[in-house]
């Protein structure tokens, strides 16, 4: 999957950690819950690999990509698209009957991301994972503060939530010490924390684009060290439900 696929510093990291499960549980077809999945960027290429998924999203428009990509690569039959939010997912999906739960740049923009978690981890049966993309707190500050939003970035590093007020897009940005408390206060076992787009966002447009393989590959070598992990701009966080 990963090796027919252009990996971007947003997806190699994400992949990589991915892949090292379903290598795990190599010759089983997992089933996957995608929530917020949108278009697909994951959930097709987990069905071509032999997986079923469903994906959560409460954009139709998005859905309708998602069937039309799905019947394009030829895994409609292994695609379900369910039309909610992550509010609400406790009433979607049966109890205790995922292998493998992707919740990215979700729980940022719910109301309540407690809730949610917990629903994730209802979802999942015994020694099934969770892999979570979040927004970091730490990074928006740096942004915000060379684009000379001083103001700005104040705000979020004194707001305990990481926003910025009311005209911020995201309710909530997460340290990596806090995402981790959010899922293990629900249950979970946090395995692995990464740092996604630890330089992207950065750099200088004409360096990125000039050395795409050479950012990707440095991403991969910074993601999981500190401090460069917790300067990122996402954190991904592998946890895993108990057996």
């Amino acid at each position: 999957m990963e090796q027919t696929r252009t990996l971007t510093p947003r997806t190699a990291v994400l992949w990589a950690v991915l892949r090292a499960e379903l290598d795990r549980r190599a010759g089983e077809q997992l089933t996957v819950l995608d929530v917020g999945g949108g278009t697909g960027g994951f959930a097709v290429p987990l069905a071509e690999s032999g997986h079923r998924v469903t994906v959560v999203d409460a954009s139709p428009d998005a859905l309708a990509a998602l069937t039309r990509r799905a019947a394009e690569a030829g895994v409609a039959d292994r695609v379900r698209a369910v039309q909610g939010d992550g509010d609400a997912l406790a009433g979607l999906i049966e109890p205790a009957t995922v292998d493998l739960v992707l919740c990215h740049s979700v729980l940022e923009v719910v109301d309540d991301p407690a809730p949610v978690v917990a629903a994730l981890v209802a979802a999942l049966r015994p020694g099934g994972a969770a892999s979570v993309l979040v927004a970091g707190r730490a990074a928006a500050v740096l942004t915000r503060a060379m684009n000379g939003h001083l103001d700005v970035a104040a705000a979020l590093a004194a707001d305990p939530g990481g926003s910025a007020g009311p005209r911020d897009t995201l309710r909530r940005r997460y340290d990596a010490e806090g995402a981790a408390a959010l899922l293990t206060a629900a249950g979970l076992a946090v395995e692995e924390i990464h740092g996604v787009r630890v330089l992207a966002d950065l750099l200088p447009a004409a360096v990125a684009d000039a050395q795409p393989a050479a950012l990707v590959e440095l991403e991969r070598a910074l993601a999981a060290r500190p401090p460069y992990r917790d300067l990122a701009a996402q954190l991904h966080l592998f946890a895993r439900r108990p057996a």
